[in-house]
């Protein structure tokens, strides 16, 4: 039996319990969806945005931010709030609190770093895009940014997005919890999954369009992977 594995993927009870196979196709799934999410995604979005006729296209978008300082505490306070499960709200309720606070008149400047951007008929656009089943830090960070970007411009557009859902097409059918304590998925105009993300990039029916492509590249990819099965 293999007693050491430098690479660290040594399984003693997965390769006791399950054939060779299954325990190559799981690792090639999860490798598959990590290097989809966080590269393959935000490329497309890209090609995508500029195909609907985006001016202007940038990914990992770096905007200086110049805010009042006790709004700037205000969202920090709200964040902690969220994380420590004493706070839940809704993203208008949020902002108005937030924008209603009173100003100190001292700055603060920040510089915030956004997935993808991009300029559409004199709009911009923000997103911060994540995998599927982000955590509560991941969540809260966003959060924080999106709040300071709308703050700072109140007529920029700006998104938490998922490519997509993993329990459904319909949003409501979305369950993964740690997000949901800081977004309220089902009601929050800022939150978009799967459908709702990539027509507000690409324009209605940019979805279907994409699952097309995908389909017509598949018939290609699984010839590759089944004969690479086969060899297994």
């Amino acid at each position: 039996m293999k007693k050491n594995d430098e690479g660290g993927n040594y399984k003693p009870f997965h390769e006791s319990i399950l054939i060779p196979q299954a325990i190559l196709w799981s690792k090639f799934e999860r490798s598959f969806s990590t290097s989809f999410g966080q590269r393959l995604v935000e490329e497309v979005s890209q090609i995508l945005a500029r195909a609907s006729g985006a001016s202007e296209v940038v990914r990992q978008k770096q905007t200086n931010i110049d805010i009042d300082k006790s709004q700037a505490n205000e969202i920090e306070e709200h964040s902690q709030k969220i994380k420590e499960g004493k706070l839940k709200g809704l993203w208008s309720d949020d902002l108005k609190s937030i924008s209603n606070v009173k100003k100190s008149n001292v700055s603060h400047k920040a510089k915030i770093i956004s997935d993808l951007w991009f300029k559409r008929d004199n709009q911009e656009y923000f997103f911060s895009i994540k995998t599927v089943k982000p955590n509560i830090d991941q969540t809260i960070e966003a959060k924080r940014d999106l709040l300071k970007l709308k703050i700072n411009n109140s007529k920029a557009n700006v998104y938490y997005g998922l490519y997509y859902n993993p329990w459904g097409e319909q949003r409501d059918s979305y369950k993964h919890s740690p997000p949901m304590k800081v977004f309220n998925f089902y009601k929050d105009e800022v939150v978009l999954i799967g459908k709702e993300y990539w027509d507000i990039i690409g324009g209605e029916g940019a979805y279907e369009e994409l699952l097309e492509i995908a389909e017509r590249a598949g018939k290609e990819t699984k010839k590759i992977v089944e004969s690479f099965s086969s060899e297994i």
